[in-house]
């Protein structure tokens, strides 16, 4: 069954401050990451992560990473599919993936 792609900005128009704006929330960051590290890119539920939110925040939080150009959303009706715009991304921010990467878990900071 095909779905309606949920379209975010082209990818010449992402923006650094609003890709940092959906990166502050450490529910949407822990997604990025989640996807980032499958480099298969294979798309996801929405349901296959785990966040200790409500579904409406949930949803919330895809919004905002596809509204920044961080994910695309496939609507299919009765569920979305989540997957990760990577080629776009590593083209306008060159390495921001890999610095997700190497972030401990848990967003701590080494000391």
């Amino acid at each position: 069954m095909a779905g309606k792609n949920l379209v975010g900005p082209e990818a010449d128009a992402l923006d650094l401050g609003a890709v940092f704006r959906a990166l502050a929330d450490e529910h949407r960051r822990s997604v990025v990451t989640q996807l980032a590290a499958d480099r298969s890119d294979n798309e996801r539920g929405c349901n296959s992560f785990d966040l200790p939110i409500s579904k409406q925040t949930q949803t919330h939080h895809f919004r905002v990473l596809r509204e920044a150009g961080l994910i695309d959303e496939i609507d299919y009706g009765n569920r979305k599919g989540i997957r990760l715009r990577r080629a776009d991304i590593e083209k306008r921010f060159p390495g921001l993936l890999a610095l997700l990467g190497a972030e401990p878990p848990g967003g701590a900071a080494p000391h």
